[in-house]
């Protein structure tokens, strides 16, 4: 089994700032037709942010699409061609105001490989500087330094429902404590 499908054609019926959506025709393995909706994303990162203190910086902010306020690592899109790492280190600063001597890339998430080609780009980091942050035009949020032991049980008792938030959580938790950040 080859376990692949051929692109017959491609319908796109959004072409937005950051977003495309097409509606495919592909051939199934076994020659059948099917259809397929997708939703092209640039891409983007997030980083677990950690202080001396093993505090991780995470931010607050509403998110339409929830009509809710969601908390999150620090993250971001790529913009078209640029490095991961550097995107990190930007959106960090961004919303954080913070820098770091140096990053551990932990992954590449496919947050929902069902529709999306969106690929996330994780990190951690020590916190070497602070300052102030540097948010986008129209872009509010509000940082909180969590006890990164705090931030596990959150995750736990399912208070954290953002998917990268919870990866880089317990990922950040496994760096600490087998010394490796």
């Amino acid at each position: 089994m080859e376990l692949t499908e051929k692109t017959l054609k491609q319908n796109f019926v959004h072409r937005g700032r950051i977003l495309q959506m097409h509606v495919d025709k592909v051939q199934l393995e076994d020659g059948r037709t099917s259809t397929r909706e997708c939703v092209d994303h640039p891409g983007g990162v997030s980083v677990a942010a950690l202080t001396q203190q093993d505090e991780i910086l995470l931010v607050r902010q509403f998110r339409y699409p929830y009509g809710e306020v969601v908390v999150e690592t620090p993250a971001g899109k790529l913009d078209p061609g640029e490095d991961p790492l550097t995107a990190c280190k930007r959106e960090q600063k961004e919303e954080t105001g913070t820098v770091a001597d140096s990053y551990i890339p932990l992954s590449v998430m496919y947050p929902s490989p069902g529709y999306t080609n969106e690929k996330l780009y994780l990190y951690a980091c020590r916190i070497t500087e602070e300052g102030s942050q540097q948010l986008d035009d129209g872009e509010f949020l509000e940082v909180d330094h969590v006890p990164l032991a705090e931030a596990v049980a959150l995750v736990e008792r399912g208070e954290i429902h953002d998917a990268k938030t919870q990866v880089l959580i317990l990922r950040a938790a496994q760096l600490v404590r087998d010394n490796l950040i």
